[in-house]
């Protein structure tokens, strides 16, 4: 929720999100969306992050000891940085996309198959997979920072807002002039 004019409070999505939890769907179904809503906002939040350093000039030439990205591809990390964000990912190589996928598919089996951090030997079907076990928290955090009602909001909201920005930021540099608010860079 958002204060707005007159500290009214505005929370984008409400009435949509109850018809989906309580008229078309279950309390499960409800689970299982925030998860996944987390998901992706937590991946547009690392992406906005990823897209401005690149922007901004904060690259992997600047800070990295290595000159090569790929010594057998000849891809060096100043030829990336020399591009747009969009074009730098084009250019990279099989492998580099199967890293990303396979860090990926590490936390996604994760997720699947461990409750409250635990692998779960004794299940039939992956908690992951029964009704409400998709939950988005994956019981990692090194800081041991409270998470309350208002913080999982405020991750939710962020994670709102990354996944417009980024999308703005990927439409503008692919599409000239269809995004017509003009950016920092």
């Amino acid at each position: 929720a958002a204060p707005f004019f007159g500290g009214n409070e505005i929370f984008v999505g409400k009435t949509e999100w109850d018809l989906l939890t309580s008229e078309w769907g279950s309390a499960e179904t409800g689970t299982y969306l925030r998860a996944a809503e987390l998901k992706h906002g937590r991946s547009a939040m690392l992406a906005t992050v990823g897209y401005a350093f690149h922007k901004l000039g904060l690259t992997l030439d600047n800070i990295s000891p290595h000159e090569y990205l790929s010594v057998t591809q000849n891809i060096k990390f100043a030829d990336l940085a020399a591009m747009n964000p969009v074009d730098a990912m084009k250019s990279l190589p099989a492998e580099s996309w199967g890293q990303m996928f396979a860090a990926i598919a590490i936390v996604e089996i994760y997720e699947l198959t461990h409750t409250g951090g635990k692998l779960a030997y004794d299940e039939t079907v992956a908690p992951g997979l029964q009704p409400g076990g998709l939950t988005g928290d994956l019981g990692w955090n090194p800081l041991r920072i409270t998470v309350d009602d208002r913080r999982r909001l405020v991750e939710l909201q962020n994670g709102r807002a990354a996944m417009f920005a980024i999308t703005a930021w990927v439409s503008a540099e692919t599409i000239p002039g269809s995004v017509p608010l003009p950016l920092p860079w």
